[in-house]
C-alpha cells in the first residue's frame, strides 16, 4: 500500500507501482474467498462511492450536454506545466468544458457505475455475483477511460504533427525546447532533429559535454537556419508563436499544422 500510494502521488513514476499489483490481487483473491464480515462492509461501502460517483457524472453530463465542442479538446483545457512532473498532474487541466468533448465515455462512466450499483445492490446477499458485477462495472469504465484517451490524443500525443511532417516536402526538422516535448514525432517519423534551447533539465548535464552531439542551437543560431535557402520544419507550441515569430519574422513562418494546442511550423 506504501509503494503503490508513494508512487501514485508522487512524481510521474507511477509505473514503478507495478509490482505491487500481483500483490494486491492475491489479497483481493484471498479476500473474496473468505465469510468475512469486512467484505459485506466492503462491497456496502463501494457501492456508496460507485452511488455517488454515477451521481457526479449524470451532474456534469447535465450541465455540459449542451456546450459547443469546437477543434480538439485542447482548446478547453487550462494550463498548469508546474504539476506535470506529478503522476496525476494533467488532472487541474480539466474545465467543465473540457468534459463537453468526454460526452461518450462520461456515458459510458454512467453505464458502468449503473451497473455495478445495481449489480452489487441486486446480489448484496450473494457475493459471488456481487464480485462479478464489481468486475464487469470496472470492464466497462475501463473501456471508457480508452475512448477518452483517444479524445486527448491530440492533446497528449503528437502523431497528427508526425503525419503531416512524413507527408510534407523534405527538409530538415528543429525543435522549440527540449526533446520530449515532441518525442512521439521523433519515434513515429525516425528522423533526426535540431533542438532549440534545449539544454534544459534532464538533457543540460550532458549538454556542454566535449563528446556531446551538435544537435543544440540557440537564438542566433535559429535565426541563421530559418533566413537561410534551406527547408527547416519547427515542432512548437502555441503560445510560443509569437516569440517565433518576432525572432524569424512574421512573413518566414509558415503553418503546416495544428492540433493539440502544437504546430508544425515551415520556413518556406
Amino acid at each position: 500500500g506504501v509503494v503503490l500510494l508513494f508512487f501514485t502521488f508522487s512524481t510521474t513514476q507511477e509505473y514503478y507501482s507495478m509490482p505491487a499489483y500481483p500483490a494486491f490481487a492475491l489479497l483481493l483473491g484471498c479476500a473474496m474467498t473468505t465469510q468475512d464480515a469486512w467484505i459485506r462492509r466492503g462491497m456496502k461501502a463501494l457501492m456508496a462511492v460507485i452511488a455517488l460517483a454515477l451521481a457526479a457524472i449524470a451532474v456534469i453530463l447535465w450541465n455540459v450536454w449542451a456546450l459547443p465542442t469546437p477543434g480538439d479538446i485542447s482548446s478547453a483545457l487550462t494550463q498548469h506545466p508546474e504539476l506535470y512532473t506529478l503522476s496525476l498532474g494533467h488532472i487541474g487541466d480539466l474545465t467543465l468544458q473540457s468534459f463537453s468533448y468526454l460526452r461518450v465515455p462520461l456515458m459510458l462512466a454512467a453505464i458502468a457505475t449503473l451497473v455495478g450499483t445495481a449489480g452489487i445492490f441486486i446480489y448484496r446477499n450473494e457475493k459471488r455475483r456481487a464480485f462479478f458485477a464489481a468486475a464487469l462495472m470496472m470492464l466497462i469504465f475501463f473501456h471508457a477511460a480508452r475512448l477518452a484517451m483517444i479524445t486527448f490524443n491530440p492533446y497528449l500525443g503528437s502523431k497528427v504533427l508526425a503525419d503531416a511532417l512524413m507527408k510534407a516536402p523534405p527538409g530538415k526538422l528543429i525543435e522549440a525546447d527540449a526533446y520530449y516535448a515532441f518525442s512521439s514525432v521523433f519515434f513515429y517519423t525516425e528522423r533526426p532533429a535540431l533542438l532549440w534551447n534545449g539544454r534544459v533539465d534532464n538533457l543540460e548535464y550532458g549538454a556542454y559535454a566535449p563528446a556531446a552531439p551538435h544537435v543544440f542551437i540557440d537564438n542566433d543560431d535559429f535565426q541563421k537556419l530559418w533566413r537561410g535557402p534551406e527547408r527547416y520544419y519547427l515542432l512548437a507550441r502555441n503560445e510560443d508563436l509569437p516569440r517565433i515569430e518576432k525572432l524569424a519574422g512574421r512573413a518566414s513562418v509558415h503553418v503546416v499544422i495544428n492540433s493539440g494546442g502544437k504546430s508544425l511550423l515551415s520556413n518556406q
